[in-house]
């Protein structure tokens, strides 16, 4: 008889240890059903069933916290983890360069000081730049180049953060990342919770990630249905005729949501979804004599 056979030897109370009885809750298997409770009191595992399940829920508890523990690790998880804190990082930057050029505005005379610094986000963090690198006179001045100078940091930490996004996700999702690009493919995999559950979404689910407000006021009936989400960010959407911007969404969704499939399921390198994409597109673009608007 084996072990599998034997309930009490297959039970997750035979396991020894805190650490054990949680990976034989995960993992284990038994050939059967059996009165669980009574196989641990007559092996002397526990008082009665009152103790038992005591057991059990600590062992179940420590068995969830490895699970959650190792999900987070997971590299899908590592990457939506970065392209989030890159988001974060650069509306947090862009958000305090406003304020930056409203304060810096009010006490330094440089050379550039329309309005346009705290409309334009590039400008705002340019000029937060170039008024981090003044020497303040007195404690107003100090606190403002203060900000300045955390406004650059928040920036050059995002522009860090999506560094390291397009280094890992070819890694994590080759073929989602090769048809999207690291930066989208991260997207997508943030906005679906993760490279399974991107994978088992239908196509015209993938199509919309991102539209979730245009598609709930459609839902509503207070707007027409979104043709696109976040992958209008892609250059075979944003730059395809207007009238043909549907069709080339559901192009590259259909591409995506099989790369993400292959990425999940086999992780082997697809370059022809590439070359059926590219094709799809030029077909479609073709209807109106060629891409842009």
């Amino acid at each position: 008889m084996t072990d599998r056979d034997d309930p009490a030897a297959a039970a997750w109370f035979a396991a020894d240890g805190e650490t054990e009885r949680a990976a034989a809750v995960r993992e284990g298997t038994a050939a059967a059903p059996a009165d669980w409770p009574a196989l641990a009191v007559e092996t002397g595992v526990a008082d009665d069933e009152a103790d038992y399940e005591t057991a059990l829920r600590a062992a179940t508890l420590s068995a969830a916290r490895d699970t959650v523990r190792e999900r987070e690790r997971a590299d899908d998880r590592q990457l939506i983890h970065a392209v989030r804190a890159a988001d974060d990082a650069r509306r947090t930057a862009n958000e305090l360069a406003e304020r930056v050029a409203e304060w810096g505005g009010s006490l330094f005379e440089l050379d550039d000081t329309d309005d346009t610094r705290a409309e334009d986000a590039d400008a705002g963090v340019a000029y937060a730049r170039e008024l981090a690198a003044r020497e303040p006179d007195g404690p107003a001045e100090t606190r403002a180049v203060s900000l300045a100078q955390r406004v650059v940091d928040l920036h050059e930490e995002a522009e860090r953060l999506e560094a390291s996004v397009a280094d890992n996700a070819p890694a994590v999702a080759p073929n989602l990342a090769a048809l999207a690009g690291p930066t989208l493919a991260a997207r997508l995999l943030s906005l679906s919770g993760g490279l399974e559950s991107l994978a088992k979404k239908p196509s015209g689910t993938l199509q919309v990630l991102g539209a979730e407000d245009a598609l709930f006021a459609h839902l509503r009936g207070d707007a027409p249905s979104p043709k696109h989400g976040v992958i209008y960010t892609h250059d075979y959407v944003r730059n395809t005729h207007p009238a043909e911007r549907g069709s080339a969404a559901r192009a590259l969704a259909g591409k995506l949501t099989i790369a993400a499939r292959i990425d999940h399921y086999s992780g082997d390198r697809r370059p022809e979804l590439e070359a059926e994409l590219d094709e799809r597109i030029e077909t479609i673009r073709a209807r109106r004599g060629g891409d842009g608007d």
